[in-house]
This record gives structure tokens, sequence and C-alpha cells, in this order.
């Protein structure tokens, strides 16, 4: 072998191992995690009834929770594995992109709005409910509008953009109003009911979810405008496009064969766990719209005007 055939040879090598390299390092992180342990981890919430919720005893449910069953099922199905042991990993407001990005939780089954600042950490599924951000009261407040809230106390969730949603609202011009926090949802709802403060803004189905869950659900009402328009959507890590298009593949499978409406009916119209309440919350035509049309757009685009 003269020296150019040799040079060629090596370089030849050299390229096919540096290449099936980049190809190991290419494989999704997160499959490789899920079939060598056997387990995956899921990023839930304690009180986003009915998206994401406990029932008692450290287990949860909930619209997205079974979602994200449904995924896990299928993705289970393609490494070809027998069993899949859940983790399930509650999660806040405040710490659920950490949690994602640091690979403690896999996939984060929550309430977590997909918008731009955070699509730059993360990574989004396609939306399977599209949420409209609204303000709950109690029904003998005499609050029915963004601008009856001037010198009231507003409570919302700490890690949440709600309030900062309100604020940028065009009616909220000189409408002055004295910020609160609760922990979590559950605690923000408290807020509200203990009288500490005169409204809650939040998703328009966590509203009706902690109202259908308080003891008397006729004392609180959801009032005003729409403050915002979001896409809620499923949560992974950045940088892995295959498990990314594992789970978009397993909700394409879920939407084409018939289980959004039955899922939607199970949470949002029927009783649930673990007090049988009833949330009422009617299918909105942009989330039928985000079923027939899957697609991961951030907040900013349902919101422009």
């Amino acid at each position: 072998m003269n020296k150019l055939a040799l040079i060629s040879s090596i370089t030849f090598a050299l390229t096919a191992t540096f290449a099936g390299a980049t190809s190991a390092l290419a494989a999704s992180a997160t499959l490789d995690k899920i079939k060598s342990t056997g387990a995956v981890t899921m990023g839930v919430r304690e009180s986003s009834i009915p998206m994401s919720y406990t029932t008692g005893d450290s287990r949860f449910d909930g619209y997205h929770v079974e979602v994200c069953r449904m995924i896990l099922n299928d993705i289970k199905s393609k490494l070809g594995m027998s069993t899949l042991r859940i983790n399930y990993q509650p999660v806040t407001s405040q710490n659920r992109v950490p949690l994602v990005q640091n690979g403690t939780v896999d996939i984060e089954c929550g309430t977590t709005t997909n918008n731009a600042g955070r699509a730059k950490d993360v990574s989004f599924a396609n939306t399977l409910y599209v949420e409209e951000v609204r303000i709950a009261v109690k029904a003998n407040s005499g609050i029915n509008s963004i601008s009856q809230l001037a010198g009231k106390k507003v409570a919302t969730t700490t890690g949440t953009t709600s309030v900062q949603l309100l604020r940028k609202h065009e009616k909220a011009n000189n409408v002055n109003f004295d910020e609160v926090y609760g922990k979590d949802h559950a605690d923000s709802f408290l807020l509200l009911e203990s009288g500490r403060a005169d409204a809650f803004v939040m998703d328009g189905s966590i509203l009706a979810g902690n109202i259908a869950s308080a003891k008397n659900p006729k004392d609180y009402k959801i009032v005003g405008e729409v403050l915002s328009t979001e896409p809620i959507a499923i949560m992974v890590r950045k940088d892995d496009p295959e498990f990314l298009a594992d789970v978009n593949s397993a909700i394409a499978k879920i939407v084409a064969n018939g289980s959004m409406p039955g899922l939607w009916n199970k949470w949002f119209l029927a009783p649930i766990p673990p007090k049988n309440a009833v949330v009422g919350l009617e299918l909105s035509p942009a989330t039928k719209n985000a079923w027939a049309n899957l697609n991961s757009k951030p907040a900013e685009d349902y919101n422009k005007k």
C-alpha cells in the first residue's frame, strides 16, 4: 500500500469511528435511561385539578397525567419492554423547569405554558389543551371585571405569570392592587377562601377545579375578561429530539384513535376523585382545534394582535 492509500485508509477509519461516536452521542439519553433502569420519572402537580393532582396516599391523576401514562405505554412498547415503572415526582411552578433540565424529571405532565422564554431551556410536546387565564372571586364580592380590582388583594401562585398578564391587560390601566402569593394552587385558593385575597388569577381549569373541590362551590365564580390564551403542554428535556419525537408520535396516535373526547369528558365533565366533584368545563374551540392541527406553537403565537 502506497503512502497516499495508507493515509486515505486511516482517514476513512477515523471518520467512521467519529461518525459512530457521534451517532452514539446523538441517541436519546432519556430513552437509554428508561431502557437501562426500567423506570421513568413523571413530574406531576399536587393541586392542579383536574390536569395533574394528588388523589391522596402519594397517588396522582388527572387529564395530563393520564395522557402521559398513555404516551409512556407507547414508548414502553417501542422499546420492547414488558414493564415500565413510573415514579411520580411532585413539582412546583418554581422548580418544574430546573428539574426537567437537570434530569430529575423525564417528562413533566402538569400545567406548564409553552412560551418562548421556557422554550430556551426545555422542549414542549404538541399541545392537547389550550387554556384561558381568568379571575376567580367570591360570588358575593361584587367583582365582575378587572376595573373592580382597584385597591384589592390579588392572589396567584409563586412562579407563574398570571399577575403579570393581569397588569399588562389593556383594561388594567390605572388599576392598582396588591399581590399575595400562594406556594401552590391550593394555597392560592385558600387565600381567596379565607378572605386574605379578594381574587385569584390563574388558568381557568385550575380555578374551576379548585372551586369544584371547595366546601361550598356556589360561593365562588369565575369573572372578568380573558387575560391570555395559552397552550399548556407536556415538557421534556431540550436537545433530546428522539425522545420528543416519540412523545409526539404517541400523542398523534392518541388523537387518531379518537381518545381525546372521552378523556375530556372524564376529567372535565364527569365526577372525579377523590371527592367526586365535577369541574364542569366545556371543551373549547381552541382546544378542539389543537387536537385537529397538532402543533407546538408557543403562547406568543396565540396572543398576536
